[in-house]
């Protein structure tokens, strides 16, 4: 999974490449790379977002919340940017058509994003958290077995 600033920077390439692309005269249709890949950037900086809100149980011992919650404030604040300046472009150069032509390509990637990648993502976590659990059980179980062991061997007889 890639982390915000990333996500953020592949975004602000593809917005330059499709902010000088409108500039010339392009069509949005034959910027399709470039639109689904502003897009995926922004689908993936959401989910990272929500991510955050609800983060697995063991990403939440590390301590690292409050300096990803920056990123992820920054990075969401230049992507509502980029999109308004997009929005104006598109709206101005190629009309409301178009406008909304862009946006159900953005939810088709976002979907197609969600039933893949995201979908990969969660079941890493959800093998993650159940590796760790049985382990901290195993090592528990195996704790109190020594000390119930080591407290039968040294009693006074």
């Amino acid at each position: 999974m890639i982390d915000p600033i990333t996500a953020i920077g592949i975004a602000t390439t593809a917005f330059q490449y499709l902010k000088r692309g409108m500039e010339i005269g392009k069509d949005l249709s034959d910027m399709g790379s470039q639109l689904s890949s502003w897009s995926g950037a922004i689908a993936d900086l959401d989910f990272i977002a929500n991510r955050a809100v609800n983060p697995p149980w063991y990403k939440s011992l590390s301590g690292s919340a409050q300096s990803e919650a920056v990123e992820i404030f920054a990075a969401k604040s230049k992507a509502e940017s980029m999109r308004a300046e997009l929005k104006q472009y598109i709206q101005y150069a190629y009309g409301q058509y178009k406008w909304e032509e862009f946006l159900s390509i953005e939810a088709k990637v976002r979907k197609q994003r969600r039933d893949h990648e995201y979908r990969k993502q969660e079941i890493k976590d959800k093998i993650i958290s159940g590796t760790l659990l049985i382990l901290l059980t195993t090592t528990a179980l195996g704790l109190a077995g020594f000390l119930i062991w080591f407290s039968w061997s040294n009693r006074a007889i």
